[in-house]
């Protein structure tokens, strides 16, 4: 690809006047392109270290799918013009002496590097803005069974902070004040803190202790805080750093949930809020909801934190016991996408059943938290990081 998008860049600058242009444009892209592929693949085998991916590898591997696609975009388009000498090669008539396939026309090129631009200046837009373009996303919903002194009581929900990621603190505490001016009820986490391991949260304890709710902070586990994708000395430093990983939650003013389930009071009345461990499809599955809903009243108005949304798919929703709201995250919708009135499209769609938004199956809702932060592609298109405000109403007759 690099070879051919070289060629046709040289076809693109063969009239220049300037000979340090035609030869700069051509030979500057087949340096930056292979020195960012090679970096991207000598950094690969350090993914699973101690450290995991880093910023820094983040950020090699956005550049790498950023030239990748546009490379791709550039090919398709000059092989398009390619095919056409080919056919005119094969099919028109030849004077001696001339070449046997037309040259090919500078348009094409033309052509190609303007289209080629759309992928690259969004990838680019995606890295620098797209991923702390924070949007606020709010829904209201009726129940029959709501107590009366909830009626109107609001929780915002942030889910995949994934901390290991950030590259811009003014920017993540952006997001964070806007969570805050919700000045919601309740505050509520669903889950991946972190990228692999517990130090990655260590910096950003001081900014994201900064949320707070009148009902309290709530949080639970994500399928990447237990530090399944990295390699640990042993399993017992594995295990250590799970432990620190919960008492950073404590730090932060989080009350962790695992498994288990508490009252919210109000006005004399309660609803259950309820946290399981990671379930998910494909994932860690070590969720308990049976444990959790111990203790909690049938008649009870549920409100359920879990991370995957194929926990609420395949288990939540058939349960015996009625879960009103399941508040969930881990897609990201991945970070890419369109989000337009009437047409939503992922490429995480053909993975998830229910990527993003609210769901709902007879009584039953489920919200899918876009995510805070960012993984492995350091930015986001389309689908941009998302703070969930839910309001709950008493449905009146």
């Amino acid at each position: 690809m690099d070879w051919y998008v070289f060629n046709g860049l040289r076809t693109l600058t063969a009239d220049w006047q300037s000979r340090f242009a035609r030869q700069a444009l051509p030979w500057g892209f087949l340096l930056i392109s292979v020195t960012v592929t090679v970096v991207f693949l000598v950094g690969i085998n350090s993914f699973n270290s101690a450290k995991g991916m880093t910023p820094f590898h983040e950020w090699m591997l956005s550049l790498f799918l950023t030239f990748f696609v546009t490379k791709l975009v550039f090919c398709i388009v000059l092989s398009l013009g390619d095919l056409g000498r080919f056919v005119a090669g094969l099919v028109g008539q030849h004077k001696p002496g001339e070449p046997y396939f037309p040259q090919r026309r500078k348009f094409i090129s033309e052509i190609a590097i303007l289209l080629a631009a759309l992928p690259f200046t969004s990838f680019f837009y995606a890295m620098f803005r797209g991923k702390y373009d924070y949007k606020v996303h709010k829904h209201t919903i009726y129940y029959d069974e709501l107590p009366d002194a909830f009626d109107g009581f609001t929780i915002t929900q942030l889910s995949d902070i994934h901390s290991g990621s950030f590259d811009n603190v003014e920017a993540m505490q952006k997001g964070i004040d806007l969570a805050n001016a919700q000045k919601s009820d309740l505050f509520v986490f669903t889950g991946d803190l972190v990228n692999n391991a517990a130090w990655e949260i260590e910096q950003y304890i001081d900014n994201f202790s900064q949320l707070r709710a009148p009902f309290g902070q709530f949080s639970i586990l994500g399928n990447h805080d237990y530090g399944d994708y990295i390699q640990w000395d042993s399993e017992q430093a594995k295990r250590d750093n799970l432990e620190k990983l919960k008492r950073h939650h404590k730090e932060l003013g989080f009350r962790l949930l695992l498994d288990e389930n508490v009252e919210l009071e109000k006005n004399g009345q309660k609803i259950s809020l309820i946290g399981v461990q990671n379930w998910g499809r494909g994932f860690i599955q070590i969720g308990n909801l049976d444990k959790a809903l111990q203790g909690v009243d049938d008649k009870a108005f549920k409100v359920l934190l879990s991370h995957d949304p194929t926990h609420w798919e395949e288990k939540v929703r058939y349960h015996k016991t009625d879960v009103h709201l399941t508040l969930s995250g881990h897609t990201h919708g991945a970070q890419f996408g369109v989000e337009t009135a009437g047409f939503r499209w992922s490429p995480v769609q053909y993975r998830y059943l229910d990527w993003a938004g609210l769901i709902k199956q007879n009584n039953r809702h489920l919200y899918v938290n876009r995510g805070f932060g960012f993984l492995a592609f350091s930015g986001r298109l389309g689908i941009w990081p998302e703070i969930t405000v839910i309001t709950l109403k008493k449905k009146r007759a």
